[in-house]
């Protein structure tokens, strides 16, 4: 796996903890959760290619 990928993962969390808190201690709650929610979604399509990758990788493992 690259470093880059995990850097860039790195800098999604940090963005959202950061606007997380500001939602929260500004009341509001709500926006804070669709705030983690886009942040998840961010870093699973981030990580999709990855796990094809992943996936091919076993099964040409399993071809021999």
């Amino acid at each position: 796996m690259e470093i880059s990928i995990v850097i860039k993962i790195a800098m999604v969390g940090i963005i959202v903890a950061i606007l997380n808190s500001i939602l929260v201690r500004s009341g509001r709650d709500d926006y804070a959760l669709i705030t983690i929610l886009a942040g998840i979604a961010a870093v699973l399509m981030m990580l999709i290619p990855q796990f094809s990758e992943l996936l091919d990788a076993l099964k040409n493992i399993a071809d021999f």
